[in-house]
């Protein structure tokens, strides 16, 4: 009797799967930060990087640290979809010093974070109104429905559905 060929497995996941970001977590357990202070925050497929101004001159490390991680577990560290900000609290006056760009990486003066964007200096402006056109939107395809003859019930559950949880959606973080 012939045995059967095993084939080799390069990747396990298909990305979009429901199992994929819980897979991620399990799989990233053992990714973790390069210098006491540091933070490595994952949730779902989503890692954030966190490192305090005292730390700042360990920021290529900490990359390269991730992207050997990324290549000892099949994977690729995507530097096009990667972002650096730089947090500043503006009302103490004092002029801080840029570090030096990271190769690859994009530094941008807003970012999203799970959803919310979030400025440089902590101002939650741009998500406010990235909210509130996306709920405008929303209220005039309502309109349009309402005017081919939806029903104001159906209506309603639309608008709670959509709406109401748009703008609920991390409130409770702000």
């Amino acid at each position: 009797m012939l045995s059967p060929t095993l084939l080799e497995v390069s990747a396990g996941i298909m990305q979009g799967s429901g199992i994929g970001p819980a897979s991620f977590v399990v799989n990233s357990s053992d990714l973790t930060a390069v210098k006491p202070g540091n933070l490595l925050c994952k949730y779902a497929d989503d890692t954030y990087l966190i490192i305090p101004s005292i730390n700042v001159d360990t920021r290529f490390d900490e990359l390269a640290n991730v992207e050997n991680w990324s290549r000892r577990n099949n994977l690729t560290l995507n530097t096009s979809k990667s972002q650096e900000i730089i947090f500043n609290d503006r009302r103490r006056k004092r002029s801080i010093q840029h570090p030096l760009l990271l190769p690859g990486i994009n530094r941008v003066i807003s970012i999203k974070i799970l959803g919310v964007t979030v400025s440089g200096s902590f101002s939650v402006c741009g998500h406010v109104n990235n909210v509130v056109t996306f709920c405008a939107q929303i209220v005039q395809a309502m309109r349009i429905l309402r005017a081919h003859g939806m029903a104001t019930s159906s209506i309603y559950v639309i608008f709670n559905a959509i709406v109401v949880a748009k703008l609920t959606y991390a409130a409770s973080s702000w």
